[in-house]
């Protein structure tokens, strides 16, 4: 099926979003990550033009509101698409990481029952089915280092929680939509925890401090005998 022409249009002032698509789908988010590259390497160093931002289905454009303010940078994104030819071939000019990262994962989170409960699993098979997909980072976002992975098998994608939480700890494994993730940091949150790791998505010490990002693979790896060791008080 021939992809959609990306939708163009100013987002406020200081911003232009190019949209491929409305759904969570490998294919577009590669053709999201080539397309904003493209963009990048066809405005670097030009003047008002900040680096493109890619998202699961759409990439942000920054730009300076003035000059070259966002009606011209919306002709001259436009013009960058027409350029690089049909959007359909976009996804073969960005491959995922060949390098999957592996995350040593126990599956006990306070949420297990609630998803096994919702999908019509046992909690061993939320798990057996979480663990048996290899997942894309679409994009980095929410918090430094949250990494939005995905897609999630059908028969995982459950709704965001009706009331998120205001804490939810680091390390915290979590699914919501078509889509997976670990907590890196302490921080609120509207998804489903279904267990935890110590992996330390988010490192400031670490270079890059973000373990994850757009484009890598990843697995979960079931670890029962995982023991998360407590943070000193």
């Amino acid at each position: 099926m021939t992809p959609a022409a990306p939708l163009i249009r100013p987002l406020g002032d200081a911003a232009v979003l190019v949209e491929l698509g409305s759904v969570v789908d490998l294919e577009v988010n590669r053709r999201v990550r080539a397309l904003a590259a493209r963009v990048a390497d066809a405005t670097a160093g030009e003047t008002g033009w900040g680096p493109p931002i890619p998202g699961a289905c759409s990439f942000l454009v920054p730009v300076d509101p003035l000059d070259p303010g966002v009606a011209v940078a919306s002709t001259r994104l436009l013009t960058l698409v027409e350029e690089m030819g049909r959007v359909s071939r976009l996804g073969t000019a960005i491959d995922d990481d060949p390098e999957i990262i592996e995350i040593p994962t126990r599956y006990d989170g306070p949420d297990l029952d609630a998803v096994a409960e919702m999908t019509g699993l046992t909690p061993a098979e939320v798990a057996e089915r979480h663990a048996a997909i290899t997942y894309t980072t679409l994009f980095l976002g929410f918090v430094p280092g949250f990494g939005y992975l995905g897609p999630l098998p059908r028969e995982l994608t459950v709704p965001r929680r009706p009331m998120p939480r205001t804490q939810v700890p680091a390390g915290s494994v979590a699914i919501a939509g078509a889509q997976t993730a670990v907590y890196p940091l302490d921080s609120p949150g509207g998804w489903w925890v279904i267990g935890r790791t110590d992996v330390a998505l988010w490192d400031p010490r670490r270079e890059p401090p973000a373990l994850l990002r757009p484009g890598g693979r990843v697995r979960f790896v079931v670890e029962p005998k995982l023991v998360v060791e407590p943070k000193p008080r």
